[in-house]
């Protein structure tokens, strides 16, 4: 740029401001111009509209669910893969993390939960209104996220009180738009305050409209396909690389499995119940993580460390 046009077109306050503001808004999409991502501003509010559409010709559901883990070891290494239960496969850390639950130490299950699943939803959803990004409306995209907008998804269809009638909020003619409303809370993004509009049809039910966007719907099966996955032997290699532990490798006992090994078993007895006051757990019992915007969790402990 010369100096001339320097002059002429010299950045405005409002404008730097704006942009500012955006880049502290997580726009990053990490490589998949596919996925839309809810932008918050400085104070980590965030405001958008969406349309959760029906399940593409193939499809049983218009959502695939899948779990992945995030953690960093004591090497500085971190571990950031897709878990195996996602499609019913034995996982490493699952299986470590059952035998840390299990060893009934109070610091074996601190790690446990630091190593912890995260559940993630996929679907489809046409973007309505999307203030801070507006050339995304009018778009079909994926959208990610957690348990808690889940329950807002099911609430939607088993409504609980008797004056509410049951959407399907994926419907086309009977759905319901979705207000995503983000609040900083504490320093974790909050979606208590979103919620569902009153049932519309899309588009007026236009059907050459309707039929436009159906095309344009993203296959989810990727996402729990097996060859996206890493095998066993090769998450079970970076697990023993991230956490220091030749154990992982070697297939030898833990420290945890070792003490396990020389207590005596404590005797039985049954609660009124009928069941056993503690039985073991599976990787699937242990407490897992809900955070909807997985990215910019693991982005912030790395910042942390």
């Amino acid at each position: 740029m010369s100096f001339e046009n320097l002059k002429r077109n010299r950045d405005q306050i409002s404008k730097l401001v704006q942009a500012a503001e955006a880049t502290g808004g997580e726009k990053k999409n990490y490589g998949d111009d596919r996925i839309w991502k809810p932008t918050v501003d400085k104070a980590g509010n965030g405001y958008a509209v969406l349309r959760f559409l029906p399940s593409a010709e193939g499809q049983e559901l218009p959502w695939v669910r899948y779990w992945d883990h995030g953690f960093k070891g004591p090497t500085g290494l971190w571990y950031i893969e897709n878990s195996l239960t996602s499609i019913g496969q034995p996982d490493p850390v699952g299986e470590l993390n059952s035998r840390l639950w299990n060893s009934g130490i109070e610091s074996d299950k601190d790690r446990a939960r630091d190593q912890k699943r995260r559940l993630h939803y996929v679907v489809n959803a046409l973007v309505l209104q999307d203030p801070s990004n507006p050339a995304n409306e009018g778009k079909v995209m994926l959208y990610k996220f957690g348990k808690k907008i889940f329950d807002k998804i099911m609430d939607s269809m088993q409504p609980e009180f008797a004056d509410e009638s049951p959407v399907n909020p994926f419907d086309f003619w009977e759905g319901a738009d979705f207000k995503l409303k983000i609040r900083n809370v504490e320093g974790y993004r909050n979606y208590d305050k979103s919620e569902f509009a009153s049932s519309s049809s899309l588009y007026d039910g236009d059907e050459a409209k309707l039929e436009a966007v159906y095309n344009q719907l993203h296959d989810l099966s990727e996402f729990t396909d097996p060859k996206n996955y890493k095998s066993y032997d090769e998450l079970k290699a970076k697990l023993a690389r991230v956490l220091g532990e030749e154990a992982l490798s070697s297939g030898a006992p833990t420290m945890a499995q070792e003490r396990q090994m020389h207590e005596p078993a404590p005797a039985p007895y049954e609660r009124s119940n009928g069941r056993a006051p503690f039985e073991p757990s599976t990787a699937e019992s242990v407490p897992e993580s809900d955070d909807d915007d997985t990215m910019s969790y693991f982005a912030r402990l790395a910042n942390e460390g």
